[in-house]
């Protein structure tokens, strides 16, 4: 079943898709949102389902463009321990959340220039590929508004900084293999066509279930 079959969740865009390589545009808390192939919604029911997609993958963070929408918000969480170290496992994600984040707008400066290279990186669009050496600033803050439409400011160091900044990229069109050396990519190009593969299927997978709402509508 796709998740385009499970409507509390949307479907992940994938490596290829040309909303990633977009830069996302300014929203406001009280917008209206059109994820493609569901209903409008508000700011709000968007987040609430980006997280329950990324609970579903098994994630950290979730940008809007990795659900086909090229606006500059991201959810996140921070977990009882690394999600790193448990990718992949079977426990419930959701017992183990420490603090969630809803970020629109968010500006990041960096407060500890010295680069972090240790941390093994993946993300939702690239399944199946992780590497580590990509380079990440120690700690930063983060200036962003949350769901009410109020200004906050985070400071984050570690791990939960990098999370913080692989979300942000996204929303300039980067994802982290950009962040490495370009043979890092090659060596990858195999798996990388095979995603890409996936991604056309399922932007045709949208395109026909768009067509069938709007016969179902007309």
């Amino acid at each position: 079943m796709t998740d385009l079959d499970s409507p509390r969740l949307y479907p992940l865009r994938l490596y290829g898709d040309p909303v990633l390589r977009r830069k996302a545009k300014p929203l406001l808390a009280t917008d209206t949102l059109t994820v493609p192939g569901f209903d409008p919604q508000t700011v709000r029911q968007v987040a609430d389902t980006m997280l329950e997609t990324m609970f579903e993958a098994r994630g950290v963070g979730l940008a809007a463009p990795q659900i086909g929408l090229p606006v500059r918000m991201f959810v996140a969480v921070e977990y009882e321990d690394d999600e790193e170290e448990n990718e992949g496992g079977d426990d419930n994600l959701r017992s183990r959340v420490l603090r969630d984040f809803v970020m629109l707008n968010p500006v990041l400066k960096v407060i500890n220039k010295k680069k972090d290279r240790s941390y093994q990186e993946g993300c939702l669009s690239i399944p199946g590929i992780y590497e580590e050496g990509v380079p990440r600033a120690r700690a930063v803050q983060v200036s962003y508004t949350d769901l009410d439409g109020m200004s906050r400011v985070i400071e984050a160091d570690d791990y939960l900084a990098r999370v913080f900044q692989h979300e942000a990229d996204h929303l300039d069109g980067v994802m982290f293999l950009d962040r490495l050396p370009a043979e890092v990519t090659e060596d990858y190009r195999k798996e990388l066509l095979a995603i890409q593969q996936k991604s056309r299927a399922l932007l045709n997978d949208l395109a026909a279930h768009e067509q069938r709402r709007r016969a179902e509508r007309a």
